[in-house]
């Protein structure tokens, strides 16, 4: 199967005849882009080696095919680029924030959510009220009807069996993580 094409000699005559026209043409079209407009011209001459019939046509100058054959392939690309996420330069990604690994926030606070299982139903309700719900020592007490010293007194001791029993956590006995507080949360309430 064979495909016929226009010929070599016609095609070198309608780029030196139109190709500067249509170059100033895409130019404009392109907003500037030199490198994008002789891509342009280039597909456009492509088109015209492909599709002899158009030096056929009726009218007196290949111009006004060129032309808008030209003004179409750049409404595509245009098309093709907006559609696309704009590209992003290595000095972008360089400045851009880490994201924050889940996994090990994940695995801490299941340890927090076993962890505070053990505890006793009076000790897990005074961490509940102090570390998760943000309450002072005196609101706590109120809520949970006790004194004060009580209070303090089970959050000690509360905090003291967590770092018991979280393994590799008991540098951080006195403070719990914000994923922490929430997992925990989860499972005392």
């Amino acid at each position: 199967m064979t495909t016929t094409t226009t010929d070599e000699r016609a095609l070198a005559d309608l780029q030196r005849e139109h190709g500067p026209a249509l170059f100033q043409f895409l130019l404009g079209l392109t907003f500037g882009d030199r490198q994008r407009a002789e891509d342009l011209v280039q597909e456009t001459l492509v088109r015209a080696w492909q599709h002899p019939e158009a030096f056929d046509g009726p009218y007196e100058s290949m111009r006004p095919w060129l032309f808008t054959v030209g003004r179409r392939l750049a409404i595509d690309a245009r098309r093709s680029r907006l559609a696309r996420p704009a590209e992003v330069g290595d000095a972008v990604l360089e400045s851009a924030p880490c994201g924050e690994d889940t996994a090990e926030s994940a695995v801490a606070a299941l340890d927090v959510r076993e962890a505070v299982r053990t505890l006793s139903p009076e000790h897990r309700a005074v961490l509940v009220q102090i570390y998760f719900r943000g309450l002072s020592v005196g609101e706590t007490a109120q809520v949970l009807g006790i004194p004060a010293g009580t209070v303090k007194s089970r959050s000690y001791y509360a905090l003291r069996l967590l770092s018991r029993n979280l393994p590799g956590y008991s540098s951080r006995s006195s403070s719990l993580s914000s994923g922490s507080r929430a997992a925990a949360s989860a499972t005392a309430t």
